[in-house]
């Protein structure tokens, strides 16, 4: 299905291949959209390249969030090249890991507010840059976990973290509602990534996520990517302001 065809949107956090934004983005390219993708460095760039070309993206640009001016340069090279946005996918998270692997009331100030800066205040950042963009409405979709409403061994400060961010899109769907631009945050089950590598105990977590969820199963990158290319889809035109889990059901045992 051709959900997305003349859709126009940009994909925030392809590290490579494992990504769950790639998996996304390989669902929106096959829906119909042209994606503009960023990577976060030179040193990936050769290894984002390949990634970029699959999904026929016309707009490549680096991204690093806590570099002065690159969020803004690829909103401003959007709106010269296309004029308009139709959704944003954010799928960045971030902390140190001395910071990540220590209990939440020791980690450092500096890495607190980095965690935050990089995984909540960039979605934040870039909806105030988006909105213009979306005149005539649009769609905001970040990548949450379950560790944002429970405690999830290990998941640590990344815990608040991504509750701060649910806690944004609530608010950011009220404010941003009467322009017609809905923001979600999909929580998808446990999914061997770059990012989640760096989470101490990850094989423990995968193990417990498959034998406990309803399901018996782990969700995939496909699993993801569906959900999401319904989301920023039209389809979803009266949803917003909901955390939306795809992890077999284990969010339901609390």
């Amino acid at each position: 299905m051709r959900s997305l065809e003349g859709k126009k949107g940009l994909v925030i956090g392809i590290a490579n291949e494992h990504s769950l934004a790639y998996g996304c983005a390989r669902h929106f390219h096959a829906a119909g959209a042209d994606i503009a993708v960023t990577y976060l460095n030179a040193k990936a760039e050769p290894h984002f390249r390949p990634l970029a070309d699959a999904l026929g993206s016309s707009i490549v640009m680096p991204c690093n969030v806590t570099a002065p001016g690159q969020v803004d340069a690829v909103f401003e090279r959007i709106a010269k090249d296309w004029g308009r946005l139709d959704f944003v996918l954010h799928s960045i998270a971030y902390a140190p890991l001395q910071d990540l692997h220590a209990r939440i009331i020791d980690c450092s100030e500096a890495g607190f507010s980095l965690a935050m800066q990089v995984s909540v205040h960039s979605f934040l950042r870039m909806a105030h840059l988006a909105e213009p963009l979306m005149a005539g409405g649009g769609a905001l979709l970040a990548m949450s976990y379950y560790g944002a409403e429970k405690a999830v061994a290990h998941y640590n400060l990344m815990g608040p973290v991504k509750a701060a961010l649910e806690a944004s899109v609530r608010y950011m769907a009220a404010e941003l509602g009467p322009h017609h631009i809905r923001v979600n945050a999909l929580s998808p089950g446990p999914v061997q990534t770059r990012a989640a590598s760096g989470i101490e105990h990850f094989d423990a977590l995968i193990d417990r996520a498959a034998s406990e969820a309803p399901e018996h199963r782990l969700v995939s990158l496909d699993d993801v990517g569906a959900y999401a290319a319904f989301l920023v889809s039209d389809d979803a035109r009266n949803i917003t302001g909901n955390i939306n889990y795809v992890d077999a059901g284990y969010h339901v045992l609390g």
